[in-house]
């Protein structure tokens, strides 16, 4: 990170810090802000604190296990560090089980983004694309593909195309027509995709031979992640968890953050997802503006406008600073087209307080600083 960035980062933490009202995510917090926030999770949490601290997963990492795996009607579940580690492992240990070293998955999926291709450098897989259109591949292009694979790996919402999500019965089509291989989903935001394709968490995970789901995404927990699947995928999972340098000694802090979120923010997320479509129609009026899919199909969207990062980035700074109204997170320019800006719009509890009303003034004063 450059000094720029950090400076830019610091003005930015403080300035959300003590913002007023927040359109985008959750307040930031300082060290002594989550440890309050820790304490008080520990009774949300309804864990017995008089416990034994865990050990190598045991004790709190083990009951946040046994939960997962119940929210996911899967037979067992295990704790991960990290979603780059835990995806690394359930690739490679379908691989293992198909023979085959290739994974089809989509060319903006979390591994080929955002893991520095992990499965590739470190476990020796290869992938395949069915498809590079911003959506789950079709059974004729799962069928038609150019490459054998022997596991197909599905991101569900797939975050770089907008968060965008099937309908059901395109995903079961897709899952249905690779008949003989091991289906592996990237639910790391799976708990909030529940409404846009009208089906439980139990069935939609029934659907994968296995499962990947993160903390600290839409449950705000303080980092980890869970693969949930087989008792027998799981047993391997650890196995593979302990050679990769994920068997930590203690991770109870983590452990009740998360157990915390699946208390607090896993019964709100349906109000959420329900004021991102106000969000969204409100926000797709400004100027020049430009929201993907014009319809979330989850609390999160993209919304783009006609500037430059940097330009928004200071306006954005500014309304933080001098208005204490948090509208967005970073901006950035990934294209496809020159000098339009996007940032991803997440609604959580502080964005439900708003009216369309309140976003159009906030966002005619936030335009005020563009020009």
């Amino acid at each position: 990170m450059t000094e720029s960035e950090l400076t830019t980062r610091e003005r930015r933490f403080n300035a959300f810090h003590r913002c007023g009202r927040l359109l985008f995510g959750s307040r930031p917090q300082s060290v002594r802000d989550r440890l309050a926030t820790l304490t008080a999770d520990a009774e949300l949490a309804g864990y017995d604190l008089d416990r034994a601290q865990d050990i190598y997963g045991d004790g709190v990492i083990r009951a946040l296990e046994e939960q997962v795996a119940d929210l996911l009607g899967k037979p067992d579940a295990a704790f991960f560090p990290t979603g780059t580690m835990a995806q690394q492992v359930a690739l490679r240990y379908w691989a293992d089980r198909s023979g085959s070293r290739t994974v089809a998955m989509h060319p903006l999926s979390h591994p080929e983004q955002w893991e520095r291709r992990a499965y590739q450098r470190l476990g020796g897989l290869t992938s395949v694309w069915p498809t590079e259109q911003p959506r789950v591949p079709t059974p004729e292009e799962l069928r038609d593909c150019e490459e054998k694979f022997g596991t197909l790996m599905l991101e569900l919402p797939l975050r770089d195309a907008g968060f965008i999500l099937p309908s059901w019965d395109e995903l079961v089509a897709a899952v249905s027509a690779v008949e003989g291989v091991y289906v592996h989903l990237d639910g790391a935001r799976i708990w909030e995709s529940v409404y846009h394709l009208g089906h439980s968490l139990p069935e939609i995970a029934a659907l994968g031979d296995s499962i990947y789901v993160s903390f600290y995404k839409t449950l705000e927990g303080i980092s980890g992640a869970a693969l949930a699947g087989s008792a027998e995928f799981v047993r391997e999972a650890k196995v593979w968890r302990h050679r990769y340098g994920g068997s930590l000694f203690q991770q109870w802090p983590v452990a009740l953050s998360a157990l915390a979120g699946l208390e607090r923010i896993l019964p709100e997320l349906e109000s959420y997802v329900d004021h991102a479509k106000v969000v969204a129609e409100t926000l797709r009026k400004v100027p020049g503006a430009r929201v993907n899919p014009e319809v979330p199909h989850t609390h999160q969207f993209q919304l783009w406008l006609p500037y430059g990062a940097e330009q928004l980035t200071e306006a954005n700074l500014r309304m933080a600073e001098e208005r204490g109204v948090g509208l967005f997170g970073w901006w950035d320019e990934p294209g496809p087209v020159p000098g339009h800006s996007m940032t991803e719009v997440t609604v959580s509890a502080a964005a439900l307080e708003w009216t369309p009303e309140e976003i159009e003034e906030a966002m005619a004063a936030f335009l005020e600083l563009l020009r």
